[in-house]
């Protein structure tokens, strides 16, 4: 049996227009309750289903393009997951105008049964205009994308985003289950380059985790940090936090702002470790020793103790990087991979 895992850190009484820059970046995770109990959205929603859905369509922009809409039949019980043997995936994609979602997951609610069904990640500004002018935060200057997730009772594996992330509940209810990054040893992650929505995820079913396949999961859970955020609540997930996303009720929306805290013209790591992927983990032992080494020198020490026996003006790419310096390094790049 696992032990019950800790409660995240909560934060009350913030003011939503002026969240301190200190919170923001925090390296761990944090509750904020009530942090957006104001937005009329919530309000409707903790009146009526209903008057969420109504409230949601009230936004909807003519003509907009269809939302993509992942469904999967009632047996897989809201999980979406690969097929039996990692080659394929339990659900299907449908694309479809927004209202048609929304009605579809009210026709459903009275079903004890229903299809899973989740509209994840839809850009707020261009499917709803005018819903940001009454529910919105203020991050600063943080470039943030804000996005909406809608469905039913949906289970999203866990995953890791390169983005910080600060998700607002403000329909139904939600259960966020969170790991350190360290713990990636130990949730037993599927394909790189295979994945059900964009993101390695993890292979354990938290709702049955099987020790005997997954032994190391006790000890994932043992760092694990769980809560459950009514309509009004928020959670800020840090950089590369696992994080495994429940939805508790037939119909469940999410609010989300994404930022990074590196300029936009940085890449994401993630091509680096592709790349790594294909040019250093099949080297001979003795090889790819060395290669770490290389890596730990120019990669992970500062700049200074890797070049700071050069002049300022010869270190080229070992001196800081800016947007020019990183566009001439990814043509560089380019035109050796595309030979």
């Amino acid at each position: 049996m696992l032990r019950a895992a800790e409660p995240i850190e909560e934060v009350n009484d913030v003011d939503p227009q002026a969240l301190p820059a200190r919170l923001l970046g925090s390296s761990r995770p944090v509750i904020l309750r009530g942090l957006v109990a104001h937005w009329p959205m919530v309000q409707a929603a903790r009146r009526s289903t209903e008057e969420a859905i109504a409230y949601l369509k009230g936004f909807e922009r003519p003509g907009a393009p269809p939302v993509v809409a992942t469904v999967g039949p009632p047996d897989i019980r809201g999980r979406f997951f690969y097929d039996a043997d990692l080659q394929g995936f339990n659900f299907r994609q449908e694309k479809v105008p927004l209202g048609v979602a929304l009605d579809t997951l009210r026709k459903y609610l009275p079903d004890p049964a229903p299809p899973a069904i989740y509209v994840a990640s839809t850009t707020l500004d261009t499917w709803l205009p005018g819903f940001r002018e009454h529910n919105d935060l203020w991050l600063g200057e943080r470039e943030a994308l804000a996005s909406i997730w809608i469905g039913n009772r949906t289970r999203i594996a866990a995953h890791q985003d390169v983005p910080d992330n600060l998700a607002c509940v403000v329909a139904g209810r939600r259960r966020v289950t969170l790991f350190p990054p360290d713990q990636l040893a130990n949730l037993y992650v599927g394909p790189l380059d295979f994945t059900p929505a964009g993101q390695p995820i993890s292979l354990v079913d938290f709702a049955a985790p099987d020790l005997e396949r997954h032994p190391r999961f006790a000890e994932a859970w043992k760092h694990a940090r769980v809560a459950e955020l009514a309509p009004g609540d928020a959670v800020l997930i840090p950089s590369m936090w696992w994080h495994h996303m429940e939805g508790l009720e037939p119909f469940n929306v999410l609010v989300n702002y994404w930022w990074r805290q590196s300029p936009a013209w940085m890449d994401t790591p993630m091509n680096a470790l592709m790349l790594a992927l294909m040019t250093v983990r099949d080297l001979p032992l003795e090889q790819r020793a060395i290669w770490r080494d290389v890596f730990d020198h120019y990669v992970f020490l500062p700049s200074e103790a890797t070049a700071g026996h050069m002049p300022e003006a010869a270190r080229r790419v070992l001196g800081p990087m800016d947007e020019n310096r990183a566009r001439e390094l990814r043509a560089r790049l380019l035109k050796r991979l595309n030979r």
